[in-house]
């Protein structure tokens, strides 16, 4: 077995495991604090990232960091991994690996073709020797494509969730923030409601809405409620038009548990919807949610550093070939991400360290309102995100989730990207724009008045 210690400024600093090394090296953050996990002082950090740098690969291989006989997580990315695909980089060091990344060997199309071969530990190992233009860097080489009713992660285009949550599900509540939604373009990637009360019939009632009014208007999108995926199943087996099927999964089973989710289920799930053979253009039909923090906050973390468990959590998500993922970067709170500085670093490796591992990532960008955090830091983020090729990004109205009670981005922070960056919409779902006459031919949105008259023309 490796030895994970190295002398630093006359000083020995043995780590003992790939656990401990992996979370000494991990960049601050309150999580590992609060599980004392974090590097003791900077200088030990620093040393950890050496020992980590020399580290070879392949050293994932062979050394679980959460039990294979107690984990499916661990046996998932254990038996899947791809050997022959891992060739590329076998002989290479986490350190010679981040160099390699960085160069112009490694393109896009090299990329896709390693994910299958990479396993979550190595690129949260990665990530935490890169600084955060690095991230950026090498993830926006990467390009996945879904597709269900619009595509998905094109170059050059940013997808977007509509989020009308409602502190009482009101359906007429939910329409009008909808419809305020489609008017700033948003909503290509998913229109999205999280229930406040989660049942069949609440979600089965905001499904139904959101079905006619996207059948009436011709909106080429998806909808989606975001209830236990025990519910989407039971909803259609009823009938129900669910287009995608969400759940919140994490890195490990005892918190994939705490989540009333496992592998079979998941599954189970995805053969349902795409049973019911919904979309137009693809067929992928799962939405999945993550966050770091999330093991640690159910007691499920083994020890682990929080980053790198949710790295795992994409193992988990690319089983089932989902059409979107997102981090809710800070919705977990200060305890594991405590300012807007760590937020930010968070949503650049989670963004990185999915779309290595070939997801469609997307990013909630969030803070709590205890968080020492504000919407200039949000908006750092969301710039990077899109400069990193994020596949979508989460906007509620005015930035405040009144169900929820945390900050996201608003429409207008979409239109923002749209109008002044030049990002563009999926093409379907443009198409749509510019025919309503949302938008002009370039994708950028037109003055108030012609959308103003449509959006009262659809309210009718």
């Amino acid at each position: 077995m490796p030895k994970y210690r190295t002398l630093l400024g006359g000083e020995m600093h043995d780590f003992g495991t790939l656990a401990r090394l992996m979370a000494a090296a991990t960049p601050p953050r309150s999580g590992d604090s609060l599980a004392g996990l974090a590097a003791r002082t900077e200088v030990e950090r620093v040393a950890a990232q050496m020992v980590l740098a020399d580290l070879p690969l392949r050293v994932f291989c062979q050394e679980a960091l959460v039990p294979y006989e107690t984990d499916e997580v661990t046996r998932l990315i254990i038996d899947t991994h791809d050997a022959e695909a891992f060739g590329v980089v076998a002989h290479m060091t986490v350190g010679q690996f981040r160099d390699w990344l960085l160069s112009e060997a490694a393109t896009g199309a090299v990329l896709a073709r390693l994910a299958p071969g990479l396993t979550p530990e190595m690129v949260a190992a990665v990530s935490k020797l890169m600084r955060n233009r690095d991230l950026i860097a090498v993830a926006r080489k990467i390009t996945v494509k879904t597709a269900f009713r619009t595509t998905l992660g094109l170059p050059g285009r940013i997808g977007s969730r509509l989020q009308p949550n409602h502190p009482t599900d009101d359906l007429a509540g939910i329409a009008a923030s909808t419809l305020d939604g489609l008017v700033f373009g948003v909503g290509d990637a998913v229109l999205g409601v999280n229930p406040a009360t989660d049942n069949i019939p609440t979600a089965m009632a905001i499904l139904d809405m959101l079905e006619d009014l996207r059948c009436r208007h011709a909106i080429p999108t998806q909808t989606c409620v975001l209830t236990h995926i025990t519910n989407s199943i039971q909803m259609i087996e009823r009938g129900a038009p669910v287009d995608l099927v969400f759940q919140s999964v994490a890195g490990t089973e005892a918190a994939n548990k705490g989540f009333g989710v496992d592998m079979p289920l998941l599954h189970e799930a995805h053969d349902a919807a795409r049973s019911l053979d919904r979309g137009t253009v693809g067929q992928n039909v799962m939405y999945l949610e993550t966050g770091q923090g999330a093991a640690l906050s159910a007691d499920a973390h083994h020890g682990v550093d929080q980053q790198t468990l949710e790295a795992r959590a994409y193992a988990v998500a690319r089983a089932v070939e989902p059409l979107i993922v997102n981090t809710v970067v800070g919705f977990i709170g200060p305890e594991y991400l405590f300012d807007g500085k760590e937020i930010i670093r968070a949503g650049l490796e989670d963004h990185f360290c999915g779309k290595m591992l070939g997801l469609p990532m997307g990013v909630d960008v969030c803070y709590t309102n205890h968080a020492e955090a504000d919407q200039n830091d949000m908006d750092v983020l969301m710039t990077l995100l899109a400069s990193a090729g994020v596949h979508f990004l989460i906007a509620v109205p005015g930035a405040d989730d009144i169900m929820l009670n945390y900050q996201s981005l608003s429409y207008h922070d979409i239109a923002y990207l749209r109008n002044a960056l030049g990002f563009r919409a999926a093409p379907e779902f443009e198409a749509w724009l510019e025919e309503m006459g949302f938008v002009d031919t370039a994708g950028a949105l037109l003055p108030d008045a012609a959308p103003s008259r449509r959006l009262l023309e659809m309210a009718q």
